[in-house]
């Protein structure tokens, strides 16, 4: 167990700022106005959501599962109001089951509910569940071919009886919105961006899709309350939802504040952030706890779409915790005294750690993997007194099938799960080939992988052009040998993107192998058509030697070529900024259609490895 504790001294000085830094606030309360406005932070990241999962085992989900909290002491003697909060993240659809983790069957739809039904139990009329974005796109068949409707069904399932259908159209103050005994929390992430704000609002709100209905003869949208406090609209600068919440437990108020990374218009097709800003994490919601602060609530929840990766380790203390970095460490490193509890998702792996906020206060800050295969069950205890948290403390479970709730999985949510199934069965289960091994997306250590190369040909092939390019964030799965359904393609590219086909120089190609890296990340392109070489060695914007077409000659700076991407690698996304630069360019067929027509086309069984299309020096 690792906990951290405040003396009395540190209290009593904690106490008389807060105290002071109250009175001050409430003064110019009185002589600001209440508009609120926050420059758009420029910044770009390469930061993306990538499934990590193949890479855990037992000793990383072990670790996860060990305490960490933070006690004061002195608060600990005042009477208090004992909480739980379950944190999930990145649900991406994930109701079906058959993920793994060291080899044994692992969450679900039916699984995840059991588990958190009875962590529940254990604090009962005293739960919040909350989601930190992700919950749906990019997911799997039974959920993305009915609009991802079903998974927000899931949370409907989880929804008490405090919770009730809200209107979004209604603005973000929205009346609806204040469900003080709701118990179910959630957040907007990136993929909830995928179709636009036009969808995403008919999803929360309700209404039929073109291709509806789905599993519900009228769609209702979402029983609960989603809060975004940086996502604003582009003409008004107000907030397309709710910012905050605030719940009511056995007369203690907590405020939930919700955010996205900023830097989704680089993760999202253009056209999905059409309308909307994407405001600076932290600047903003430091704004919605002071304003939180000002109408009593000194308890607050940060349900944030922005992570980062802890490893695990064996000692006694945790030499991890001092190195700890990630876009979400320099967010909470800025964040006011006010915010104790930050749940937080996107790069679907573990979080379980105590991080200073700018007042050196400990902010717990927690991630749970991804994908129905964990969540975080957080203690908290409120003080009467001071109607702040005293105690604050978590471990991550992950939610084996196998064992403990998982034997019992929740009735509704599989009867949900088999529904969804049986809907897309038709289409989901038809044969298009036959593999002859297990096709995987690892990468060799020049970058190149067995299934990005599968995918780049097809591209290529069905485009007819020189030259492909895929970006291994839009690859969610690895193909296993055997049988090959419509179904497993869909799941490894689940997006529908658009192929783009457009005339690149070849100095215009070396730029956008160039991108792949910046100071801080890599991504690399998986290729057809053409070789290169890169040495690591060299400095960012200079890595790569030598590129070469398919019949070995080097690439000519002015020679025009015929390339391929992905409509959202196409708009820029990702950072390859010389994309939208591309001329003649030519849309169609969509790229999962590419895939399933190459697959058909092979000799079978058929197969694909790393074949040296990307070579490494250092």
């Amino acid at each position: 167990m690792r906990w951290a504790y405040i003396t009395k001294t540190q209290r009593e000085f904690h106490v008389r700022m807060s105290n002071l830094l109250a009175l001050m606030i409430a003064a110019l309360a009185t002589s600001i106005a209440p508009a609120f406005v926050l420059a758009q932070d420029q910044g770009h990241s390469l930061e993306s959501d990538l499934h990590d999962d193949r890479i855990e085992g037992n000793a990383v989900r072990w670790f996860a599962g060990e305490p960490v909290g933070w006690r004061d002491e002195l608060g600990m003697r005042d009477p208090l109001v004992r909480i739980k909060l379950l944190g999930i993240n990145d649900f991406h659809g994930q109701l079906s089951a058959g993920r793994l983790v060291a080899g044994r069957r692992v969450g679900s739809a039916p699984v995840l509910a059991a588990y958190l039904r009875a962590a529940a139990a254990n604090a009962p009329d005293r739960t919040i569940i909350v989601h930190a974005g992700d919950h749906v796109g990019a997911s799997p068949p039974a959920s993305a071919l009915l609009q991802d409707e079903p998974s927000i069904s899931f949370l409907n399932l989880l929804a008490g009886k405090g919770c009730r259908y809200v209107d979004v159209r209604l603005g973000p103050w929205n009346p609806s919105y204040r469900q003080p005994r709701c118990n179910v929390v959630g957040t907007l992430g990136n993929h909830e961006f995928d179709e636009g704000t036009t969808e995403l609002v008919r999803l929360l709100d309700g209404g039929n899709h073109a291709e509806g209905p789905f599993l519900e003869n009228q769609w209702r949208g979402a029983r609960l309350p989603y809060v975004s406090a940086n996502v604003v609209d582009a003409g008004s600068g107000q907030p397309i939802l709710a910012p905050y919440t605030i719940r009511v437990v056995d007369g203690m108020s907590i405020g939930f504040i919700g955010a996205v990374l900023k830097e989704t218009p680089t993760i999202v097709t253009p056209s999905g952030v059409a309308g909307v800003r994407f405001l600076d994490e932290a600047d903003t919601i430091n704004h919605y706890a002071w304003l939180l602060r000002l109408l009593g609530v000194r308890a607050i929840v940060v349900t944030i779409h922005q992570g980062t990766i802890q490893s695990s380790f064996t000692g006694p203390t945790d030499p991890n915790l001092a190195t700890l970095t990630g876009p979400i460490v320099d967010i909470v490193k800025r964040l006011r005294h006010d915010v104790d509890v930050v749940v937080s998702g996107h790069t679907h792996g573990l979080t379980n750690a105590l991080i200073a906020n700018a007042g050196g206060h400990p902010v717990l800050v927690t991630q749970a993997f991804s994908a129905s295969t964990a969540y975080a069950d957080i203690d908290l205890a409120i003080s009467r007194k001071t109607l702040d948290i005293v105690e604050k403390s978590a471990v991550v479970v992950t939610t084996w099938a196998d064992d403990g709730p998982g034997l019992s999985p929740d009735v509704a949510a599989a009867k949900l799960t088999a529904t969804a199934e049986e809907r897309v069965a038709p289409l989901v289960k038809r044969v298009v080939g036959v593999a002859a091994a297990d096709i995987t997306s690892v990468e060799s250590p020049a970058g190149e992988s067995a299934l990005g190369n599968l995918i780049a040909d097809s591209q290529r092939l069905r485009t007819n052009v020189q030259f492909a390019f895929m970006n291994p964030g839009g690859i969610r799965a690895d193909l296993a040998a055997g049988e090959v359904t419509w179904g497993e393609l869909f799941t490894i590219q689940p997006f529908k993107n658009d192929l783009v086909s457009m005339d690149l120089t070849g100095a215009q190609i070396r730029m956008l192998l160039e991108q792949q890296w910046t100071a801080t990340a890599q991504q690399i392109l998986k290729t057809s058509g053409l070789t290169y070489t890169w040495n690591a060695a060299l400095p960012v914007g200079r890595r790569v030697v030598e590129i070469r077409d398919a019949s070995g000659n080097l690439l000519g700076d002015a020679t025009n070529y015929r390339v391929t991407v992905n409509s959202f690698m196409a708009s820029g996304g990702d950072g390859f900024l010389i994309l939208p630069s591309g001329t003649n360019r030519a849309v169609g067929p969509v790229d999962l259609d590419a895939l399933v027509e190459y697959v058909k086309s092979l000799a079978q069984p058929f197969s694909a490895a790393i074949e040296g299309r990307i070579l490494r020096q250092n």
